[in-house]
């Protein structure tokens, strides 16, 4: 698939809140809400999960794309259609989903987040599960839900300071105020800030492609396990996979088209297995 400049500012005609689109090994999935400025409704949330749920299950698939239809990434919940679920407590994913927050466990797939417009609430915590996440110049942020008798649940108290360090996570989460595309890069939330939001979505499928285009697969998944496992139980334990793991590689298909495509001194041609 070529995305062009008017992809961020046309709705597609389906009637899916979350459009999802295979482009070789890259899943690109749209939040699709554009006329409410892609707030989330509980069937949104679903469709989220479901989406993530293909993106981490399917072998074919090597990395995603979250973007946004429409000239905002998101403002956030739609707390009325929302609202009685979260007094509730509980989040049902539909079967084979996963949580859109992406909180439910080991996650091996990396996904590249493009934000334009209003990045609220939900939406800072949708780019902060990503893994690399790059901003338009006109995204304004704002992790408001301290003003609304609640606090961000979808992990921000956990992912903002890891990313942005306390000081400045503390900021924008007890504060509830906005910040813009150059102050959430210098915190460390945006990688890349671009012109804006068709640039945004071209830069991060750009990236994408790259990881799925170049990258070994199975190297890829086995990074971000080992780094998730240091974030999460400390480095000692990812220490004690790094030996096993790479001896792991080096036995596959993959690790031997990667040691013969150094000698030949070409691309290597990598298959996932």
């Amino acid at each position: 698939m070529q995305l062009t400049r008017s992809a961020v500012n046309s709705t597609p005609a389906d009637a899916a809140t979350v459009t999802v689109e295979r482009d070789g090994h890259v899943l690109l999935m749209g939040l699709n809400r554009p006329a409410k400025r892609n707030a989330f409704t509980r069937a949104m949330l679903a469709e989220l999960s479901a989406a993530y749920g293909l993106l981490e299950s399917d072998d074919d698939l090597w990395c995603g794309v979250l973007f946004a239809h429409g000239d905002h990434f998101t403002g956030g919940l739609d707390m009325v259609d929302v609202g009685a679920e979260l007094a509730s407590g509980k989040f049902d994913a539909p079967e084979g989903g996963r949580d859109p927050w992406r909180l439910d466990g080991t996650w091996t797939k990396p996904v590249v987040a493009a934000a334009q417009g209003w990045v609220m609430t939900l939406g800072i915590e949708l780019l902060l599960a990503a893994d690399i996440r790059v901003a338009a110049q006109d995204a304004r942020f704002a992790q408001y839900e301290i003003r609304r008798g609640i606090y961000p649940f979808g992990g921000a108290t956990l992912r903002f300071p890891r990313e942005a360090g306390w000081g400045d996570a503390m900021r924008w989460i007890l504060t509830g105020e906005e910040f813009d595309a150059a102050e959430a890069h210098r915190i460390g939330l945006v990688q890349e800030v671009v012109a804006d939001g068709p640039a945004a979505i071209e830069r991060a499928t750009g990236i994408a492609r790259v990881i799925a285009g170049k990258s070994a697969p199975l190297g890829v998944r086995t990074a971000l396990r080992s780094a998730h496992l240091a974030r999460e139980h400390g480095d000692g334990a990812a220490i004690e996979r790094l030996r096993p793991d790479i001896a792991r590689l080096l036995s596959t298909t993959d690790g031997a088209e990667g040691i013969r495509s150094f000698i030949e001194r070409r691309d290597a041609v990598f298959t996932g297995r």
